[in-house]
């Protein structure tokens, strides 16, 4: 993988954070030197016996150790889950400890994207609990400044905190126009801030 790719890493249940990252990765491509490449996290279960197929049957592969060592950014893209982000992405990063230890993602920028059913469903608490570990690994958190100024009128989705998405009660994974456009504009923000970090 060139050292230009930005991991777009996400968790998606029914559509929704999917169609976000997908948006994001557009904007990451619009950014002439960088590269987007896709990853989820397998499903998790109560029942121990119960396990994923190696390969997802759709969208994109499962996240590897290489594509944290080899990215030059990071999104990180999770449903709410009662304000948190969803078990398996929360089982994902309870499993970086050897990233951690070798300091994998230090130095890195990073963002975060959900989506939620409802207007007040813990959409920020959401993007803050996924900081968390992004912290932790010693990641340089990126916003979206309200110098978009699409964040200052979206009446669905979108916060300072990063991207996302109201899909409402039936879980409808269109993107309005406002958040497409604020996923669109927190993947070239990103990406421009890895590039330039890269080159030092």
């Amino acid at each position: 993988m060139p050292m230009s790719e930005i991991l777009v890493l996400y968790y998606s249940h029914r559509g929704s954070v999917r169609a976000l990252a997908r948006q994001i990765a557009r904007g990451i491509d619009s950014v002439a030197g960088a590269t987007a490449r896709l990853r989820t996290v397998p499903r998790v279960s109560a029942v121990c016996a119960a396990s994923e197929p190696p390969v997802p049957a759709a969208g994109a592969p499962y996240v590897e150790e290489t594509d944290l060592a080899q990215c030059i950014g990071l999104a990180l893209g999770s449903p709410t889950r009662f304000g948190n982000m969803a078990a398996p992405m929360k089982y994902f990063w309870d499993s970086t400890a050897a990233q951690w230890t070798a300091g994998t993602l230090a130095g890195k920028p990073a963002c975060v994207f959900t989506s939620t059913a409802s207007a007040h469903g813990g959409q920020e608490s959401t993007l803050l609990s996924m900081m968390l570990p992004l912290l932790h690994h010693g990641m340089l958190l990126v916003g979206l400044p309200f110098t978009e100024r699409t964040l200052s009128s979206t009446r669905s989705g979108g916060t300072p905190y990063g991207a996302s998405h109201l899909a409402g009660a039936e879980g409808n994974p269109t993107l309005s126009d406002e958040e497409r456009e604020l996923a669109l504009a927190q993947g070239r923000r990103l990406a421009t801030i890895a590039l330039k970090l890269a080159a030092r």
